[in-house]
């Protein structure tokens, strides 16, 4: 009989390293606002998590004709995050970080590594607008606070948390591809 050496291959228990993942650990009961900021910190986390360990790769595309990377993800959900709880919610001038009227898209289109600097850039513009948002909502009187926007009309804070939250999950799905297709990692 020929022993057989059996190695994970759940996706679960790959890719988040040796130690165990400290993600998805947020509170199950007890108020909406921390349950809120608990999926939403998972779901950043896990995009930094396909993000680690990569360089230049982070801007490598999905599948022509996609500009789809890595790179633009970090810089969409910087937008985004900077769009509802900036613009939206706390109604500052904040102009976009990464489009332009001629590149609406610029999030993505123009995600191009020009080098380390083009890459910190981005994860620092990502850090600052997920330090506001975090700020904003812990400041928050209540989660029915409301602001205007052009595309969905009236919005709480109770809204833009959940959009947000599905707004990582769904990002982070075509994180799993593109990483796995940079350098085959696999996992949550």
């Amino acid at each position: 009989m020929i022993a057989r050496v059996t190695t994970s291959t759940r996706r679960a228990e790959l890719f988040t390293g040796d130690g165990p993942d400290q993600r998805f650990s947020g509170p199950a009961t007890g108020s909406e606002l921390p349950m809120l900021l608990g999926f939403l910190a998972d779901q950043r986390a896990t995009l930094e998590l396909k993000c680690a360990g990569l360089g230049a790769e982070l801007a490598a595309r999905a599948v022509e004709p996609s500009t789809l990377s890595l790179l633009g993800l970090v810089r969409h959900l910087a937008h985004v995050e900077r769009h509802w709880f900036r613009r939206v919610l706390a109604k500052q001038e904040a102009p976009p970080l990464f489009s332009t009227p001629e590149s609406p898209d610029g999030d993505f289109d123009d995600a191009v590594s020009d080098g380390p600097e083009a890459i910190a850039q981005a994860w620092q513009a990502w850090r600052d607008e997920v330090a506001y948002a975090d700020d904003f909502a812990r400041q928050a009187p209540h989660l029915d606070i409301q602001g205007d926007d052009a595309w969905r009309g009236t919005v709480s804070l109770r809204w833009v948390l959940i959009h947000m939250i599905e707004e990582y999950a769904r990002h982070n799905g075509h994180a799993d591809l593109l990483r796995e297709r940079i350098d085959g990692a696999r996992g949550l």
